[in-house]
């Protein structure tokens, strides 16, 4: 059964539940054991009542799923960085740790209204946080990023930032601008980062990305014209690489990995143009 979210618990709650609990930025897992399903029962009782804060999320194959902020590890548990935790969780897990992580990031940032500084109430029925003195409300922020893979006939332009791993390549990145398209975007961060040009624009697809309210929105681009320039204090590294002789590059766990290797894979087979 697929996740069906929702923001108001139920009257009757489900005898076990799927708790994403965090403290500060860690998720907090099982002791030397994965994270195979819902939690019910007393250790239920001791993730939901230690809580400083909780969410409801929805339902998971007919259990409520709860992010859940706690001050310390309860016994049994242990914490993980976010991005280790969900690379090691099954896809359906993964996305909901990471929708966990983003409620709790919006929690946290809007305890206080950010026009008049009264303290801000939750608002039943919806993901929201209202001021009561001025009735500004503060939603769940996302902040949507582009990402383009920039490609001619049997070359790959790809790049690294200098906090990337070791020998990691990937394709151009950059957050969108206030009254800017998502093509528009596209066009100013390749120009800016790496100096060339491009058209030819096509979506690959989405991934929302909790580091911290992220959604990447990634797109192949067609290279027309210009030399490889490094943005200075931005990129480390960029250059064309052969389909045969890529570098290291992004895991599949990122829509970086999918976007790379699927346009690797279309290229190969001589469908790409």
């Amino acid at each position: 059964m697929p996740f069906v979210p929702a923001s108001q618990p139920p009257a009757q709650p489900s005898p076990e539940a799927w708790c994403f609990a965090f403290v500060q930025r860690d998720l907090l897992l099982p002791a030397g054991e994965p994270l195979a399903g819902p939690v019910g029962g007393l250790a239920l009782a001791a993730l939901l009542g230690g809580a400083s804060g909780r969410h409801y999320l929805g339902t998971l194959a007919g259990a409520d799923c709860w992010a859940v902020a706690l001050p310390e590890p309860p016994p049994g548990w242990e914490p993980r960085p976010l991005r280790a935790a969900m690379m090691a969780l099954e896809p359906r897990l993964s996305a909901l740790a990471g929708r966990a992580a983003q409620v709790l990031e919006w929690d946290r940032a809007h305890r206080f209204c950010g026009v008049c500084g009264t303290p801000t109430e939750l608002q039943p029925g919806e993901r929201a946080r209202i001021c009561p003195a001025c009735r500004h409300a503060s939603y769940p922020r996302l902040s949507p990023s582009m990402m383009a893979l920039v490609w001619r006939p049997g070359e790959l332009l790809l790049a690294r930032s200098p906090h990337f791993a070791r020998g990691m390549y990937s394709a151009l990145a950059g957050f969108v601008e206030a009254g800017e398209s998502l093509e528009e975007c596209v066009h100013r961060e390749v120009a800016e980062e790496v100096s060339v040009t491009v058209d030819n624009l096509r979506y690959h697809g989405s991934q929302s990305w909790p580091f911290p309210h992220s959604l990447m929105v990634a797109f192949t681009a067609r290279w027309t014209g210009g030399t490889i320039v490094p943005q200075a204090g931005e990129i480390e590294d960029a250059q064309w690489f052969p389909l045969d002789a890529l570098p290291g590059i992004p895991p599949r766990f990122s829509i970086a990995g999918h976007l790379i290797r699927d346009t690797l894979a279309a290229m190969q087979a001589g469908g790409f143009d």
